[in-house]
């Protein structure tokens, strides 16, 4: 249902870096970038995320409730993930642990330009 999700960003190179290292263990890479924009995903008939400068020239403002939920696979994944999202400039936003207790496992970071990311596995 969803195509993709774009994040705004400040440095193109440094989110790249940051996009295509953390979510290249779960197969992803830079599908297609056009300069201010790259798509980042498995394919591109499925779900991607966008990394942009914005296109009015202004700064990339994260949004206050706004968030990107990234299916993990598993337990260890969340937990891998979010390491590898700190080791890579990430703040911690919410250490790995069950939420919802046998339903909702999750870990939120925020990347280096402020953006709120979280890492799940429902089940």
């Amino acid at each position: 249902m969803i195509g993709y999700v774009t994040i705004g960003v400040s440095d193109m190179a440094k989110a790249k870096d940051f996009y295509s290292g953390l979510l290249s263990d779960l197969g992803a890479k830079v599908l297609l970038d056009m300069g201010r924009i790259a798509f980042i995903g498995k394919s591109m008939a499925e779900p991607m995320l966008a990394i942009c400068t914005p296109f009015d020239g202004e700064s990339n403002h994260p949004g206050n409730g706004n968030m990107t939920a990234l299916p993990a696979g598993s337990k260890e994944a969340v937990d891998q993930l979010y390491q590898k999202a700190i080791e890579l400039g990430a703040i911690c936003e919410g250490e790995p642990g069950q939420r919802i207790p046998g339903q909702f496992y999750g870990a939120y970071v925020r990347d280096p330009d402020g953006n709120k990311l979280a890492f799940f596995q429902f089940g």
